[in-house]
């Protein structure tokens, strides 16, 4: 796929796919389900309702998260993406639930297949559709720092993979007339995504939390941070926090005391310039003190201090 085309998808635009192809897979392998009374092509429908339940939640989240700041949110709306992942993630757990039941009923009373053709072909189906979504919402979710659409695509990436195991456990019924291994089977899936789900709450968590940026771009910003380093100039108290896809570092920059504020200002310019440029997007809050000056105490210590002094 072209970059320009690539590059037209937006967030918006790709959670409303993602919604389409959720009902088109329902529909195909509730007709699997249907048709072959199979509980682990149930089990695959079911997950397919939670790809529809968290593709809707994700798209009014990556909206809401595309609003610019105002006087309630002054740093932007960015979190917002971290609800849709959690939202997601719970409703995997949910749905692991429900395929548990459904399986531990048909293990003990297990019943005969039918029809496993037509079923397993349209499982096959729907899971060519998720498929080309996932890789979409993966490319451009990577590309948009976007956790909203890599939730989404990685939780379909799973649905793909259960497809495939429950579409070789009915394969294997068809071949070997061993009903238990249909419950099984979706016993297996459920498993699986219980796992995903739990992933996805915890990173959702993580983010809420003001999670530091990855490694990698902490090294780019100190490689930048590097370059400017001269007698008398120094960086310390660095902090950095994520918010969806917004990146913001906080640091200080001590200069001599002897410098006149114009000179110090154009050097923290020219920092800020270059940390933008290692870090697209990054939002950084520099302040400037001068070389034999240390930072105070966080204010919430300070605070404190105050509040044992009275």
């Amino acid at each position: 796929m072209s970059e320009p085309l690539v590059s037209r998808l937006t967030p918006q635009r790709l959670m409303l796919a993602s919604v389409g192809v959720a009902l088109l897979t329902i529909a195909l392998k509730g007709l699997a389900w249907w048709l072959t009374g199979s509980v682990g092509l149930l089990s695959d429908a079911l997950e397919s309702f939670v790809n529809l339940g968290g593709a809707m939640f994700a798209l009014a989240m990556v909206t809401v998260a595309r609003r610019p700041p105002d006087a309630d949110h002054p740093f932007g709306h960015h979190k917002a993406e971290y609800f849709s992942s959690g939202f997601e993630g719970l409703l995997i757990i949910v749905a692991a639930a429900a395929i548990f039941w459904a399986a531990g009923q048909r293990l003990l009373s297990p019943q005969p297949l039918q029809r496993l053709d037509w079923g397993l072909a349209l499982s096959v189906l729907s899971s060519v559709f998720n498929g080309v979504l996932a890789w979409l919402l993966l490319r451009v979710g990577r590309e948009r720092r976007s956790i909203a659409l890599e939730a989404n695509g990685r939780h379909l990436v799973t649905d793909v993979w259960t497809s495939v195991g429950v579409i070789a456990g009915v394969a294997a019924v068809w071949a070997t007339g061993w009903l238990w291994l249909d419950p099984v089977v979706a016993i297996a899936v459920a498993l699986n995504i219980l796992r995903e789900g739990y992933s996805l709450v915890h990173r959702s968590s993580q983010g809420l939390m003001d999670q530091a940026l990855e490694p990698g771009v902490l090294a780019d910003i100190e490689r930048t941070l590097q370059r400017f380093h001269e007698p008398g100039v120094r960086f310390d108290h660095l902090a950095t926090r994520t918010a969806g896809q917004a990146r913001f570092i906080d640091l200080h920059m001590h200069v001599p005391g002897h410098w006149t504020l114009r000179r110090a200002a154009e050097l923290r310019n020219a920092v800020e310039r270059e940390l933008l440029l290692a870090v697209p997007g990054l939002r950084a809050t520099i302040q400037l003190l001068p070389t034999d000056v240390e930072a105070h105490a966080p204010v919430t210590e300070a605070r404190d201090d105050e509040a044992q002094a009275g």
